[in-house]
């Protein structure tokens, strides 16, 4: 009889973080948690919601492109997260979301408000989760980033519209939403505006950034330079709206419209 000891199994082939949409494991605290604040800022939203008052300027971009049965890869900033999923609610639209403590709250959100998630992030998870929508969008479903988060740094776009618009041919559709009356949490890392009952908001959106299905590394570079400045150009207009006289507003809305 042999000596040797019976071969151990096998072990576990390790997941590339690019694919690893594991949740992490939280403390039984931190899981207690979860539920709390989903049902806690579920209900901000909708006491908020239905009392904000939306002016569009922009959006022909985005209805002209869904009227040809063409979804959209849209990317906002994390600031205007509150007003956003209430604007976009039950529409089906699937939005990249983290696996770690503060992305299965903020899935609990969102799934409440008719979105559907792909889990994955820049730094976990990413190309699974980008696969996941490019399926949902040869079905015909936008997507979305917050394309700051899940932690910044605030106002740096990410990559992640870009490749996705390259993989299903799809436009990116940038826009920002201002808020005439609102709280900042300044001690969040995105400013994240809480808006007032009852405010007026404008939600700005920028033409579409078509990208190239064979485009090369060169022309993904250009295309996220010319994203990054749309949602900048959206948001410094969105932001400063209601600081404007109305002549002001009258003119960028013939802009904006045109």
């Amino acid at each position: 009889m042999s000596s040797e000891s019976p071969s151990a199994p096998p072990a576990t082939e390790p997941v590339s973080s690019l694919y690893d949409t594991r949740l992490p494991e939280l403390s039984r605290w931190r899981r207690m948690q979860i539920p709390v604040i989903a049902a806690a800022v579920i209900s901000v939203i909708r006491v908020l919601g239905p009392t904000l008052r939306f002016e569009e300027l922009g959006m022909h971009h985005y209805r002209e492109s869904r009227a040809r049965g063409v979804p959209v890869v849209s990317a906002f900033w994390h600031r205007c997260i509150i007003s956003a999923t209430w604007y976009w609610r039950n529409r089906g639209v699937v939005v990249m979301n983290t696996t770690n403590f503060d992305g299965q709250w903020t899935r609990r959100v969102i799934e409440h408000f008719g979105f559907s998630t792909a889990q994955g992030s820049s730094t976990r998870g990413g190309l699974r989760g980008l696969a996941v929508m490019a399926r949902r969008m040869a079905e015909g479903v936008d997507s979305s980033f917050t394309i700051d988060g899940p932690r910044g740094p605030r106002y740096v776009a990410k990559p992640g519209p870009v490749m996705l618009a390259r993989k299903t041919g799809r436009p990116i559709y940038v826009f920002h939403i201002g808020v005439e009356k609102a709280h900042t949490l300044e001690k969040t890392w995105d400013l994240m505006a809480i808006p007032h009952p009852f405010s007026r908001a404008v939600i700005v959106s920028a033409p579409l950034i078509p990208v190239s299905p064979d485009a090369d590394a060169e022309e993904l570079e250009r295309k996220h330079a010319e994203m990054q400045a749309a949602l900048e150009r959206v948001r410094d207009v969105a932001e400063s709206w209601f600081g404007l006289s109305e002549p002001e507003r009258e003119q960028l809305r013939k802009e904006w419209n045109a």
